[in-house]
């Protein structure tokens, strides 16, 4: 499956079959700890979190609402979600596509985007970008994980299960000008080797990732 027409619904219906594949309720990746600790570092007491791609809650949404903040989770599958709202009941969870969800403006102290920029179509991440900026309040942080090196593709039977995958992203210098661009601060940029990922943080308005890392305020 090398052309796909509707990314979004291989994406979804992926999510819906390969949920409990793709995380247990108690799974923490080691580098999710770690950057989420990081987070909550920088953030206020009771600070209004974003998640885009939240899958099932876990580990992100679960780590920071159990630190008190308010964590708003969106995710294109109802499966995912319908896990999220059993496994972090204090925080509320949205079953929407992150590139058409609609949130006022300046509503969040923080954006978290691990892995999930990725599943859109490379023509539409500059503008979900853009909204990001948007939903981050004056100073607030992003937190993004994107690629390290332009790539797009599919796997089929994804984690053994029965449905594709489908990825597309720019490489770690396309999206730090994005970042930059909309008025954002890279402060740090990992490397995380799976396939190639980065970290990216922001700040002054976040931090971020990419398929490896990068951050800033």
């Amino acid at each position: 499956m090398s052309d796909v027409e509707q990314p979004a619904e291989v994406v979804r219906s992926g999510y819906d079959a390969a949920s409990y594949l793709y995380r247990s309720d108690d799974e923490c990746p080691p580098e999710y700890a770690a950057w989420i600790d990081a987070l909550l570092g920088r953030l206020p007491a009771a600070s209004r979190v974003l998640d885009l791609g939240c899958g099932c809650g876990i580990p992100v949404a679960r780590m920071i609402s159990g630190a008190g903040h308010q964590l708003t989770g969106v995710d294109l599958s109802d499966t995912q979600i319908q896990r999220a709202r059993g496994l972090v009941p204090a925080a509320t969870f949205i079953s929407a596509d992150m590139t058409t969800v609609d949130l006022p403006a300046g509503s969040f102290d923080a954006v978290v985007c691990l892995y999930s920029i990725i599943h859109v179509p490379l023509e539409r991440q500059l503008g979900l970008v853009e909204r990001i900026g948007s939903w981050l309040a004056p100073g607030g942080t992003l937190l993004l994980s994107g690629g390290w090196q332009a790539w797009t593709g599919t796997e089929e039977c994804w984690l053994g299960g029965s449905a594709p995958m489908w990825w597309s992203h720019a490489d770690v210098d396309t999206y730090r000008a994005w970042i930059t661009g909309v008025g954002l601060r890279v402060e740090s940029v990992d490397f995380v080797p799976e396939g190639a990922p980065a970290t990216v943080c922001s700040g002054p308005s976040s931090p971020a990732t990419t398929r490896g890392a990068l951050v800033s305020p």
